[in-house]
C-alpha cells in the first residue's frame, strides 16, 4: 500500500449521572476531565507525548486527534489508544469528585449521537495528491463513502421511527449534503476543510465526516483500509467507470434504513444497484488494479477482509457478529429483547443501545464480549498501552512526541502545534516542522539537546 498519512478525530459523549438523573452540566464534567492534563494548568487543548491532540470541541465533547500514521494497522492501534487516554481521565475526574463530595459517576462514549437528537463526528484524514482534481476525489469517493456503512456503521436503535427500529449508521441520519465546508450545520459526505499540516502544493487534506466511531477494530482497519486503495487507484488514474448516485443523500439514509441490504439505488446513468453491488464493483476494480502489481502482506489482507464481508453480507448479515459494529450490537440487542421478552420501545434497548460504546472495559458492552472471545481484533491489548504513551515512530508524530516528553520532564514552557514546536524562553524560539513523512529532524535534536 502506499504510504500515506492517515488520521482520526472522535468526539466522545460525556455525561455525569447519579441514579439515572444528570448530576453536572457538560461543561462541569469536561473541567473535570481535563483538570489531570497539564498539572497546575487549566487547558483544554493540548498535546500529548505519543503525537496525538486533545481538546475540547462544541457541546463540550473531548476530542481525541491520533498521531500522524503512514499506515493502518498504527492508525487502528492509536485509534484505540485515545480510548484509553479518555479513560485514564475518567478515572481522574471521578476521583476528584469523591475529594469535592460530589456523588455520581462519569461515563465517556464513543458512538455519535445523544439521546436528544444531536450529532458528534469520527473524521477521517487522509493526505493525498494535490495534482488530482477535487472535483475528480469527489466523484469517485461519494458513492464508495455512501454505500461502505454496510461494513463500517456502528449501529443505531430510533424505536418509533415509522415501523424501523434500528438503523445501520448513527451519522446517515445526520447527513444533509454532499460537500460542505462546514461539520455542524450542514453536514456534508466529504469536508472542504483542506489543512494538510504539509506542504501545501504538493499535498491536500481529504477530510471525511461521515463515518460512524467505531468500536471494532475490523470495522476501523476496513474503514481506512478501503478508503486508502481507492484513494490510491484515483492517484494512478486507474478509475474511468462512473458509480455516481442520482440523490447521494436520500442513499445514505435508504441503505441505513434497510438491514437487508436488498434495496436497490438510482445510478445517475439510470441504473440500480445495491450498496452491496457497488461495494464490489470498487473492489473489483482494487483486484485488478493490484493484480499488476505485487501487493504487500497488509494490502492482500484488506482485500481478503472486504470481499469477505461482502460475501457475508449477501448471504447473512448475522454471519458477521464478531466482525462488523452494527450486527454485532444487533445480535446482543435481540438475544437480550428474547430473553427478558421486551420490545424495541422498552427504554433498557437504548440502554443497551448506549451501553455498547462506553470506553471502560469494565462498563462497555463491546468490551464484555472482547473479554470473553466474542468480537475479532486487529491489535493486541499491549500494543495499545505502549501507543498512550509512544507515538508512531515513522512520522512526524515520534519528534513531537519525543519534544514534549523531555520538555514535560525539563519543565519547559513549549508550545505545540502539528507543524511546529516551540521554547517559550528567551529567544522564543519555534521549528517549523512542514513534512509529516519525517521521523527525525536534526533542529529539533539540538533544540531538547540545549534543555
Amino acid at each position: 500500500m502506499k504510504r500515506r498519512i492517515f488520521g482520526l478525530e472522535s468526539e466522545y459523549g460525556l455525561t455525569c449521572t447519579l441514579n439515572g438523573r444528570r448530576r453536572l452540566s457538560p461543561d462541569d464534567v469536561a473541567r473535570y476531565l481535563f483538570e489531570k492534563l497539564i498539572p497546575g494548568k487549566r487547558s483544554s487543548n493540548v498535546f500529548l507525548e505519543n503525537g496525538a491532540r486533545l481538546y475540547l470541541d462544541i457541546g463540550s465533547h473531548p476530542e481525541y486527534a491520533t498521531p500522524e500514521c503512514d499506515n493502518i494497522y498504527d492508525l487502528v492501534v492509536h485509534d484505540k489508544a485515545g480510548e484509553r487516554v479518555l479513560e485514564s481521565l475518567l478515572l481522574s475526574a471521578e476521583k476528584r469528585l469523591r475529594e469535592n463530595n460530589i456523588s455520581g459517576s462519569i461515563s465517556v462514549f464513543k458512538n455519535n449521537t445523544d439521546s436528544v437528537g444531536n450529532s458528534y463526528g469520527c473524521h477521517e484524514n487522509y493526505l493525498v495528491s494535490r495534482q488530482i482534481s477535487f472535483q475528480k476525489l469527489a466523484q469517485v469517493m461519494i458513492p464508495f463513502f455512501v454505500t461502505r456503512q454496510i461494513y463500517t456503521g456502528a449501529g443505531k436503535v430510533l424505536p418509533g421511527y415509522r415501523d424501523n427500529h434500528y438503523f445501520i449508521s448513527q451519522r446517515a441520519q445526520h447527513i444533509f449534503g454532499e460537500i460542505s465546508a462546514v461539520t455542524t450545520s450542514a453536514r456534508s459526505i466529504i469536508n472542504t476543510r483542506d489543512e494538510p499540516h504539509a506542504d501545501a502544493e504538493k499535498y491536500r487534506r481529504l477530510h471525511v465526516i461521515v463515518g460512524d466511531s467505531n468500536m471494532s477494530e475490523y470495522a476501523t482497519y476496513l474503514k481506512v483500509g478501503t478508503t486508502a486503495l481507492v484513494l490510491e487507484m484515483i492517484e494512478d488514474n486507474f478509475i474511468h467507470q462512473d458509480f455516481s448516485l442520482r440523490s447521494p443523500v436520500q442513499a445514505i439514509r435508504e441503505i441505513s434504513h434497510d438491514t437487508s441490504l436488498k434495496r436497490k439505488l438510482r445510478l445517475e446513468d439510470g441504473r440500480q444497484a445495491t450498496a452491496i453491488e457497488i461495494q464490489r464493483q470498487y473492489l473489483e476494480l482494487a483486484l485488478g488494479y493490484l493484480d499488476r502489481r505485487e501487493a504487500d502482506p497488509l494490502v492482500k489482507d484488506v482485500l481478503a477482509k472486504w470481499a469477505y464481508v461482502l460475501d457475508q453480507l449477501e448471504e447473512e448479515p448475522r454471519q458477521l457478529k464478531q466482525e462488523i459494529d452494527w450486527v454485532i450490537k444487533r445480535e446482543l440487542i435481540e438475544a437480550y429483547m428474547a430473553r427478558h421478552h421486551l420490545f424495541w420501545e422498552d427504554p433498557r434497548i437504548s440502554l443497551i443501545d448506549l451501553q455498547y460504546h462506553d470506553v471502560r472495559p469494565s462498563k462497555g458492552l463491546y468490551y464484555l464480549l472482547e473479554k470473553i472471545g466474542q468480537v475479532k481484533r486487529i491489535t493486541t491489548d499491549e500494543e495499545i498501552e505502549t501507543a498512550v504513551t509512544e507515538p508512531p515512530q515513522t512520522t512526524r508524530a515520534r519528534i513531537r512526541g519525543e519534544f514534549i516528553r523531555l520538555a514535560n520532564k525539563k519543565r519547559k514552557d513549549y508550545g505545540v502545534g502539528w507543524i511546529y514546536l516551540k521554547l517559550n524562553d528567551r529567544d522564543q524560539k519555534t521549528i517549523f516542522c512542514v513534512d509529516p513523512f519525517i521521523s527525525y529532524d536534526e533542529r529539533v535534536e539540538r533544540m531538547m539537546a540545549s534543555f
